[in-house]
């Protein structure tokens, strides 16, 4: 049975900063996230964790000289409909064989851990469970691969190293809020999209910043390394200073609220996510001003994995009962509102 959250409302806790700045409230505000910083280091420990290199701190990632694979949003003058994938069969490959026939019959998952209502750890419910959307589709997809939901294995990764992480071998596949896009086409496989998404721009409330335009000139603006917010901002700063980055979108918000940057670029929908943590910032502008996609990523050459995937997320988006709309309305419905419903699937052959 799918777990569903205990309690969906908003983290409590409050810290003022120092010299008269005003307070932080929720989730986000900074002392609780200091901990919840600190509880998620430390719980790197126990969860496997993607590293860059042969585990010997000697390589760099998936290049040499090239430790993180930078995407870009996908542009019609690039590729067209990167998002098109493999048809969908239901009969197992090499791929899937090599993964069953290991001494420990598990799917090695590559997730986050701190991403709000996708992929994180409730303070509340002790520190042994992830959960979110995307632990949902992992399980969806173990059991459905291997007959048992437990049969999975998180690794948790930065946003930066989840195209490394694919391609050495670490993980079976990356199911983390992953843009498919005509950068990452070239290295990784996706499988059709599970949601569309698009970048915006998160600020406090009080910030005269209106979205992604004039108005980030000469502020300083956050993103994570490798990400489609990197890249877009790095494309169109609109005067920003743009050079903070770090390994994962959630450390935006830290430096957000301790006044270290003005405002953060990332998707909507894990934007959404920290304004429910911290609800003194809020999302900038109408809409987002990109249309992504996110999809399960896996290694190039795993074409019949990837075929098995596919046949997973159809009977995921069609189960009106435990399927995708039901993990939507478990996790997402309270920030994100009422869906139309996941993306349909699109094939290139």
């Amino acid at each position: 049975m799918r777990t569903r959250p205990e309690n969906s409302g908003r983290h409590g806790g409050e810290a003022r900063r120092q010299g008269g700045v005003a307070a932080l409230r929720g989730w986000g505000g900074v002392a609780t996230m200091a901990f919840a910083c600190l509880l998620a280091a430390a719980l790197v420990l126990a969860l496997p964790q993607w590293r860059g290199d042969d585990g010997r701190g000697t390589g760099t990632g998936s290049r040499e000289g090239d430790a993180v694979t930078q995407a870009a949003p996908a542009r019609a003058d690039e590729c067209e409909a990167p998002e098109r994938s493999l048809r969908p069969d239901t009969k197992d490959g090499p791929t899937l064989e090599k993964i069953k026939q290991r001494k420990v019959k598990k799917l090695v998952v590559g997730v986050d851990q701190n991403s709000y209502r996708w992929g994180y750890r409730d303070p509340n419910k002790g520190v042994g469970t992830l959960e979110g959307f995307d632990i949902d589709l992992a399980r969806e997809i173990a059991e459905r691969l291997l007959g048992d939901r437990d049969a999975v294995v998180f690794r948790a990764i930065p946003t930066n190293q989840r195209i490394p992480a694919i391609q050495s071998g670490q993980v079976d596949m990356v199911v983390r809020t992953m843009t498919i896009n005509c950068d990452r086409i070239k290295d990784v496989a996706f499988s059709t999209a599970y949601f569309e998404t698009g970048q915006q721009v998160l600020a406090p409330k009080s910030s005269d910043i209106t979205g992604y335009d004039d108005s980030l000139k000469g502020k300083k603006v956050c993103s994570a390394a490798g990400s489609t917010a990197e890249a877009a901002l790095k494309e169109n700063s609109f005067g920003a200073d743009i050079k903070t980055t770090v390994p994962n979108q959630l450390d935006c918000l830290v430096r957000l609220q301790l006044g270290e940057v003005d405002a953060i670029v990332t998707d909507s929908a894990l934007a959404a996510g920290q304004a429910a943590q911290d609800p003194t910032v809020e999302l900038k502008g109408k809409r987002p001003f990109t249309t992504e996609y996110y999809g399960v990523a896996m290694k190039k050459d795993a074409d019949d994995l990837v075929r098995r995937v596919n046949a997973v997320l159809d009977d995921f988006r069609n189960d009106k009962k435990n399927g995708w709309q039901a993990s939507y309305d478990a996790w997402l419905a309270a920030d994100l509102g009422k869906s139309a419903g996941p993306p349909k699937p699109t094939y290139k052959d």
